[in-house]
């Protein structure tokens, strides 16, 4: 059976995750922004609810991976804060301006999170030379890539996911991401022979309130949450 980490936008969305079933959860904020890095007294709430394994994304704004010395320190500060409180791992990503390895950043980001597992995220699929990148990945000592192939979505990028497998998937493991739902995962696996994937199952949630709001005010009164539904359809898919 394939693992499934489910993407969870906040405490709700962490504890209806692990609920379900979820594998392991890769645990951020802003998802609609791409996800960015949870506030320390949410990561030590989730700390003390959650069970399962939980990987911390840490990402300092949404836009490019390209980071300043400041928001590298912010960034090795989140890692040493995620480190301390015990979870099991860290989801980062850093390029230079030629959309290579910012080797120097990971190797700090890396020194940082010291035993915990390390994902390094779809900044790979934005990447100069993604073969070249990964090998660096490998000697720096990254456990794992979230990918869609460098396309909008893992089925579109399965052939470049597949690529990826049969080249380093016996250093590294090659997670699918982006676009994942159960009624592809199956083809998904079966197409690149990896054995993680990683999906949101997201659902919009509207805010329920008793007053009238604006019509456009109230267009961002919602949160996304995990539908349980489709969370137990993707573990059966991938029985």
């Amino acid at each position: 059976m394939a693992l499934l980490e489910i993407c969870a936008d906040g405490v709700a969305s962490a504890l209806a995750a692990e609920k379900v079933g979820a594998h392991r959860i890769e645990l951020c904020v802003s998802l609609e922004s791409g996800g960015l890095t949870p506030s320390a007294a949410m990561l030590a709430f989730v700390r003390r609810q959650i069970n399962i394994p939980v990987h911390v994304l840490v990402r300092p704004r949404r836009g490019n991976f390209i980071y300043s010395s400041q928001e590298a320190t912010i960034m090795l500060s989140d890692i040493n804060t995620i480190r301390d409180l015990g979870f099991e791992g860290v989801v980062v990503g850093a390029l230079d301006k030629q959309g290579k390895l910012d080797q120097a950043l990971m190797h700090d980001l890396m020194q940082a999170a010291a035993e915990m597992s390390v994902t390094f995220h779809r900044a790979i699929d934005v990447a100069h030379q993604p073969f070249i990148l990964i090998e660096k990945l490998i000697q720096l000592g990254v456990g794992r890539i979230l990918t869609s192939g460098g396309y909008p979505t893992a089925l579109e990028g399965s052939a470049q996911i597949a690529a990826y497998q049969q080249a380093f998937g016996s250093h590294i493991s090659i997670m699918a991401g982006s676009g994942v739902h159960s009624s592809n995962v199956r083809q998904l696996i079966n197409t690149t022979g990896i054995t993680e994937v990683h999906a949101s199952a997201k659902s919009k949630q509207i805010t329920e309130v008793q007053h009238q709001i604006h019509p456009v005010l109230a267009e961002d009164h919602w949160t996304f949450e995990p539908d349980p539904e489709e969370v137990k359809a993707l573990l059966s898919a991938l029985l």
